[in-house]
């Protein structure tokens, strides 16, 4: 027993503790029964991640604008622009 602490806080302790042995013992457990399979190494490559497409856009990906709306991006670019 820890004299600078309450009853009810060793006990908390010795739970968490417990708690702690049982999550690293399940963990271990479940590494050694392969639910965690190493992959390789990341240089191959993530097969999620498309590749790029080149300089060329998709036509989804791009919108024309009208000479309205590019004079006043050209306006809101000027606004910004430090000079």
């Amino acid at each position: 027993m820890l004299p600078s602490i309450s009853l009810a806080q060793e006990i908390g302790l010795a739970v968490l503790l417990v708690a702690a042995i049982v999550w690293l013992t399940g963990l271990r457990r479940m590494r050694e029964d392969g639910h965690f399979p190493y992959s390789g190494p990341a240089a191959e490559g993530m097969p999620m991640i498309p590749s790029q497409r080149g300089s060329t856009a998709h036509p989804m990906e791009s919108v024309e604008l009208t000479e309205a709306e590019k004079q006043a991006f050209a306006g809101l670019v000027r606004t910004i622009s430090p000079t």
